[in-house]
């Protein structure tokens, strides 16, 4: 059983890494902590992909400068092999206060189709009501004043309070647009992780090949031998 260089602890079956087989830019990095580690030496799987994910966070600060929130979180993400898929709506409703609340509600119902029939029903029984049942007691006549600033001040509440939902709504879709962002990072670096682990595992797989094939040429050639003796 092999012995990590790291950890100074035994390596599962199959899962040391000889440091001959990992890519220059890892090898050179896990010398920067351990200058006496060379091609000859093992570490183990995890300890391997420890390196890697310190390379693409070295990568990332390269590409975009200092790492931003949403990156560390995605880093943090992948070091935790923690899974970032959340429900967005049930964190930001339980955050809401009592106006947000109101403010989503009345929008959703003046946008309607039964705030619409409610307020056209009422309208027109105003007018009905004033100019034809109460004629000579209508308390709001011709041209229907009253009604009119009753209508403008329903138009001067109602615009603010949509737009509060709106701004709501945008703030939600932040959220979802800075929540997308982060999967779709976490999920381009661990492909180029599991194109690392790929590329580990052809190599050792190309390696047992090259093995198996020397030890049948090695083979063919005793049967060879075996064959002249005989012959002669």
């Amino acid at each position: 059983m092999k012995t990590s260089f790291i950890s100074n602890k035994p390596i599962s079956k199959g899962e040391s890494i000889q440091g001959a087989e990992i890519r220059a830019v890892i090898f050179e990095l896990i010398r920067k902590d351990y200058p006496g580690f060379s091609a000859e030496s093992y570490i183990s799987l995890d300890e391997l992909n420890l390196y890697r994910r310190l390379y693409l966070t070295q990568l990332m600060e390269l590409e975009r400068g200092e790492l931003a929130l949403l990156d560390r979180d995605v880093l943090k993400a992948i070091r935790e092999n923690s899974v970032m898929t959340e429900k967005i709506d049930d964190g930001v409703e339980h955050q809401l206060t009592l106006g947000e609340r109101m403010a989503d509600r009345i929008a959703t119902f003046g946008g309607s189709w039964t705030f619409i029939i409610v307020f056209f029903s009422f309208i027109i029984l105003w007018m009905l009501t004033n100019a034809y049942i109460l004629m000579s007691r209508a308390f709001d006549p011709f041209p229907f004043i009253l009604l009119n600033l009753i209508l403008s001040c329903l138009a001067a509440i109602q615009a603010p309070i949509i737009m509060m939902s709106q701004n709501r709504q945008e703030s939600k879709d932040r959220l979802r647009a800075e929540h997308d962002y982060k999967i779709n990072l976490k999920a381009e670096l661990e492909i180029k992780l599991l194109s690392e682990k790929i590329d580990h595992l052809l190599v050792h797989q190309n390696k047992k090949l090259l093995e198996i094939q020397e030890v049948q040429v090695d083979y063919l050639e005793d049967l060879l031998k075996k064959m002249n003796e005989k012959n002669s």
